[in-house]
């Protein structure tokens, strides 16, 4: 290890983000070098590089250090961080190509200003809950899956956009 690494792993043992950051700027380039290897999305490579950057501060004291670095624990925890989003990323399109596809229909009829307008005003966490679950018809525990967020989330974001979707309907009834 180099007495710059050393030096900031000894400022991350003492609490203090300045080493964190003085590594990640230090390794910034190879760190992301490595994780775009891994990845089909290349843009993902940043976001793994952040997770595995969090998991070094989050687990700071347990980290086994190799010849006095914590750099090779670094590239481990960001490619666990980018295998992870590409199984991800594959779970969603496997789930994707199992959706129905759905008819063309003819566009000249839907109501821009009405239910569409509505839904589209919802924020995306919530669209998407609707999407999967209430228009492509997948169950709870499916659309979690595919959101990758607990099951017990989707059925709070669903509660919540039926209520938004619903007082905005009823301002549609009303004029």
């Amino acid at each position: 290890m180099n007495d710059d690494d050393a030096a900031d792993w000894a400022l991350v043992l003492a609490d203090d983000p300045r080493g964190l950051t003085r590594l990640f700027e230090r390794h910034e380039r190879r760190l992301l070098r490595h994780a775009a290897r891994t990845l089909d999305v290349a843009d993902d490579a940043k976001d793994a590089v952040a997770i595995g950057l969090f998991e070094l501060w989050r687990r700071r004291r347990a980290v086994h250090l190799v010849a006095g670095s914590p750099v090779p624990w670094l590239f481990t925890a960001v490619s666990n961080a980018a295998l992870n989003l590409e199984r991800s990323r594959r779970r969603y399109r496997d789930l994707l190509r199992r959706a129905p596809i759905p008819e063309r229909t003819d566009r000249s009829d839907v109501d821009e200003s009405g239910v569409l307008a509505a839904l589209k005003r919802l924020p995306a966490r919530e669209r998407h809950v609707i999407v999967l679950a209430v228009l492509e018809g997948y169950s709870e525990r499916e659309t979690a899956d595919a959101l990758g967020v607990p099951a017990g989330t989707v059925k709070s974001r669903l509660a919540r956009a039926k209520a938004r979707l619903r007082g905005e309907l009823e301002g549609l009834v009303a004029r």
